[in-house]
């Protein structure tokens, strides 16, 4: 039998499967949460079952329930265990995935994260299974548990908490046709309430005002989740400072200064449960620059610096679409993030091992060649200059704070960064629109943490370099798509 006729059974057997899947055959309108316990290192993985809830509406697509992006370091499928047929399925990174790239765990030293799968409640016995991919993005199954969901053990009604207030910051409609967006706060104390809601207020409307949102106010809920937080901002640990904050959101996660995670998934699953939701923010209240996105898990954001739109809709892209980071002169805590001649799955950076077929093809300006000598010597100049001069800078601040300095002193020394932040943002923004590609969209090297031997569509991008700016054509059109897999 030919390849290609291989190929299209393939493919017509996914499309088939996906339109047979009728919702009411399998699930009842409530969520199931398998929690898990995801134990490793760098060359080993151990998953066991931690807890299985009951509760809520299922937020998700009555229609679309297989994932068919092909994106994301892991897959959970869900089978129905009688036929055997596949009902659900998602993509999704992880902070574990993330841990296993960094020093430690390539010396060996195992740790214990907490994840969880959000699916519609199944009516039988399912079998639960993770799927990871291998060097060669190849999905390979290393976790499998059958699940009964009329178990007496599993959980319901867990998530009620008289301290949660819930906000609907934007309201379209029905769950189910619409993206469920819960944005949870994180180091607002009880006193900063108010705070709280007008920064959700703000956000909501700088969602709403980019596109494609912007054009789609009607597929969206936007919702807020406020639990008072016992501090006020978030943990810094290269500055000494550890807040007791209610999502436990940290600075300096892996090792980067600016990158913002948390590892209290059970808190943030529970906080997120008093709503609807597709997707998860997390908003830290803090002026610093900072955020941290993870796909299908969350974001996080800062409230107060001066990028903060930027850093709300950037960690968005790639906790809600998928999208890579198109930036490489930054530092980052992985390690050989994209293994050399692999393609990435995500959408918007490529190896290109055959540039005839980029899989932007359909997207490349006419008369763009492939790859596009953009104009990346001077840029690479600048930026790197710029990045060292920012450690230098941001290390001096955390030392001041460090050693008790005053608070005049800090502002000062804080004031002083941001000044030249902004320059320099300004200085990328204006080369950038200088170049003879501005606009047009081709092959341009440096993407994805890797200065050469990785590319992305366009000069720039709301995913390569921060201030105000939109998405380029190819992280538009998929997030586009993914609107679309969850308001259908």
């Amino acid at each position: 039998m030919k390849r290609a006729t291989i190929i299209f059974i393939i493919l017509y057997a996914t499309i088939m499967n996906a339109q047979t899947i009728k919702f009411n055959d399998y699930f009842v309108d409530q969520t199931m949460r398998i929690d898990y316990f995801h134990i490793g290192d760098a060359a080993n993985e151990f998953i066991t079952i931690d807890h299985v809830f009951q509760y809520g509406t299922w937020a998700g697509s009555l229609k679309n329930l297989i994932d068919n992006f092909n994106n994301g370091a892991y897959y959970y499928k869900i089978y129905d265990l009688a036929s055997g047929k596949l009902i659900f399925s998602r993509g999704f990174d992880s902070y574990f995935k993330e841990y296993q790239t960094v020093d430690d765990a390539i010396k060996g030293i195992k740790r214990t994260y907490h994840e969880s799968a959000i699916i519609p409640y199944p009516k039988n016995k399912i079998r639960f299974v993770l799927e990871r991919r291998d060097k060669q993005n190849k999905l390979n199954e290393i976790f499998s548990s059958e699940i009964d969901p009329s178990d007496l053990y599993i959980i319901k009604d867990a998530v009620k908490d008289d301290a949660v207030k819930i906000y609907k910051s934007h309201y379209s409609g029905n769950p189910h046709d619409k993206v469920d967006v819960a944005i949870l706060g994180d180091g607002y104390t009880l006193k900063e309430q108010k705070k709280f809601e007008d920064d959700l207020k703000r956000f909501s409307s700088v969602f709403l005002s980019h596109e494609p949102y912007k054009s789609r106010k009607d597929k969206f809920n936007i919702y807020g989740v406020f639990k008072p937080s016992e501090e006020s901002g978030i943990d810094e640990p290269g500055a000494n400072i550890y807040k007791n904050t209610t999502l436990g959101t940290t600075f300096y996660a892996l090792g980067s200064e600016r990158y913002i995670l948390t590892d209290k998934n059970k808190a943030i699953l529970d906080l997120a449960a008093h709503v609807p939701y597709d997707a998860i923010y997390i908003m830290c209240n803090s002026a610093r620059y900072g955020g941290g996105g993870i796909y299908n898990f969350y974001c996080t954001f800062v409230s107060d610096n001066q990028f903060s739109n930027y850093i709300f809709l950037h960690e968005f892209g790639h906790s809600f679409s998928g999208l890579a980071d198109e930036y490489y002169t930054s530092d980052v805590a992985y390690n050989d993030s994209y293994p050399k001649q692999v393609e990435p799955v995500e959408p918007n950076i490529t190896r290109l091992l055959d540039k005839n077929n980029l899989k932007w093809k359909s997207l490349v300006t006419p008369g763009t060649e492939i790859p596009s000598l953009w104009e990346k010597e001077n840029y690479d100049k600048m930026d790197y200059a710029w990045q060292k001069e920012r450690r230098e800078i941001n290390k001096h601040i955390a030392e001041l704070k460090r050693n008790k300095a005053s608070q005049k002193e800090i502002e000062n020394a804080q004031n002083e960064y941001n000044k030249k932040d902004k320059l320099h943002s300004d200085e990328v923004d204006k080369y950038l629109m200088s170049s003879k590609y501005w606009n047009k969209v081709g092959a341009f090297e440096g993407a994805g943490y890797s200065a050469t031997g990785m590319y992305r569509p366009m000069p720039d991008c709301l995913m390569f370099s921060k201030g105000s700016k939109p998405f380029c054509k190819v992280c538009e059109e998929r997030v586009i798509e993914v609107i679309k897999h969850y308001s259908e």
